[in-house]
């Protein structure tokens, strides 16, 4: 952990998700600029080609646009990290446009938190983004996550 980032996002946040246990994980687009306020402790970005780096602990699933993760069994380990951490660290999730890709990673934390499979698009789309999980196999992904 960076020196100085510690703690959870602030509720309000922009992009910032609220799951059920009250894990605290902010969503966001890459295109879009970094958000006033603390960075993360941790990333996961899910974009085609590796990002550029960040002062923050991260990792790249291989996750094209409007796609699934190229390696689904890594994306089942990351995103398990990435909740875990989110109980007390500030944990962000971001793709291109901070919908599709980052909504379904999303979904999928919302079900490690206990959402259950079918209710999970919903849940996100309320509480996140109204566009989050744009395609059919992406809802399916999340359909069929392990919990």
């Amino acid at each position: 952990m960076l020196a100085g980032v510690s703690g959870t996002w602030a509720p309000a946040g922009v992009g910032v998700l609220k799951l059920p246990s009250g894990r605290l994980v902010r969503g966001r687009g890459l295109r879009h600029p970094l958000p006033d306020g603390p960075r993360p402790a941790f990333a996961v970005y899910l974009l085609g080609k590796e990002p550029p780096a960040v002062p923050w602990e991260a990792r790249w699933l291989r996750w094209p646009d409007f796609w699934l993760p190229s390696d689904r069994s890594a994306a089942r380990e990351v995103l398990r990290e990435a909740w875990e951490r989110a109980e007390s660290e500030r944990v962000e999730i971001a793709c291109g446009g901070g919908r599709g890709r980052t909504g379904t990673a999303l979904a999928c934390l919302a079900v490690l938190d206990g959402v259950p499979n079918s209710q999970a698009v919903d849940y996100v789309r309320a509480n996140y983004s109204k566009h989050a999980v744009e395609t059919p196999w992406q809802r399916r992904f999340v359909a069929r996550f392990p919990n």
